[in-house]
């Protein structure tokens, strides 16, 4: 007689790791995987540790409604929360949310971007050493975001075309920027150093990047080749918090900041910028140097015409474009 077997019954994953894995499972981004996990927490903490299940529009519109009022966070911190909500809701546990319409809405900020004079762009610039000056003028010369510039590949530099294109930009959109001229050389350069690491990596079998969406499944020898690997790589490996492998990843984003931070503070400039304000200045600049506005729309990935708009409010010819009554006394 056959003896029967028997199995203890598995537990179903927790919440969260069921968020997880339906992130994952949608190829959205390490960083989204964190935010959301941390709304997610947050609204079921909120709520006395109570199942999501046992919850629905009316606990969402309380949270939301209580960040507003009394957490004060932006408009964009409140979205950002409501989405991660949804997504629990529609992809997670498969319910659809009725209409919520008695959320208290976080008020909208409406400020003009912080823009460099072309005199401030090159005093910043200039105080940057090393890698972090490259990335720097890459900013500014290019219009990247910060997150743009730091995941660039070395086959995503096209020196023959004098172009760079942009993958999996803001919105999972490709798009294709200027090389500046003035950069080629140093760039060069910076890959050839580059080159060296790779080769050492290679070498100890350590030479594997990260690849998106499956890819490393698709081509396996993918993320050891020269082309796929970082143009701007961190200076150890790192742990991949979803696979567990150990790689060279890109350079901390942190680090670029740090810079551009202590580099504003030995120009003594007054004004708040951060490497996003290089973008903002890329795109004013192109603007007064007469460039149409389709053109910087494509240049900076924007989806509407609208979000360009923004940078005819600060070009550089005062107020609305008016000349003050008092320089005509």
């Amino acid at each position: 007689m056959t003896p029967s077997i028997t199995t203890e019954p598995t537990s179903p994953p927790k919440l969260l790791d069921q968020v997880r894995a339906r992130i994952r499972v949608k190829h959205y981004s390490i960083r989204t995987e964190t935010s959301y996990v941390h709304w997610v927490r947050r609204f079921i903490l909120f709520h006395g540790k109570r199942h999501p299940r046992e919850m629905g529009a009316p606990e969402v519109e309380a949270f939301l409604t209580d960040l507003a009022v009394n957490g004060k966070v932006s408009s964009s911190t409140q979205n950002q929360a409501l989405s991660a909500l949804l997504f629990l809701y529609r992809e997670v546990l498969e319910i659809d949310l009725p209409w919520l319409d008695n959320v208290t809405r976080a008020k909208p900020s409406k400020r003009l971007p912080v823009v460099l004079t072309p005199a401030e762009v090159r005093a910043v610039l200039e105080r940057m050493d090393g890698v972090y000056a490259l990335m720097g003028r890459l900013l500014y010369g290019t219009g990247m975001r910060l997150m743009e510039c730091v995941r660039l590949r070395v086959k995503d530099v096209d020196f023959g075309r004098n172009e760079i294109l942009i993958r999996d930009g803001k919105g999972a959109k490709d798009r294709v920027t200027m090389l500046p001229a003035a950069l080629a050389g140093a760039l060069i350069e910076h890959l050839k150093r580059r080159r060296v690491i790779y080769e050492d990596d290679l070498a100890a079998g350590m030479a594997e990047v990260w690849l998106p969406d499956a890819l490393d499944k698709k081509y396996p020898t993918a993320a050891t080749e020269w082309a796929w690997q970082f143009v701007f790589c961190s200076g150890s490996y790192s742990t991949d918090p979803r696979s567990g492998r150990v790689r060279r990843h890109h350079l901390d984003e942190k680090l670029l900041q740090r810079a551009m931070k202590k580099a504003v503070g030995a120009a003594h400039l007054a004004k708040l910028a951060t490497p996003h304000t290089l973008r903002h200045s890329f795109a004013t600049h192109l603007l007064e140097g007469g460039y149409d506005i389709r053109t910087v729309q494509e240049l900076l990935g924007h989806s509407d015409v609208s979000t360009t708009m923004i940078y005819t409010h600060v070009l550089n010819k005062g107020g609305r474009g008016v000349t003050s009554p008092l320089d005509r006394l």
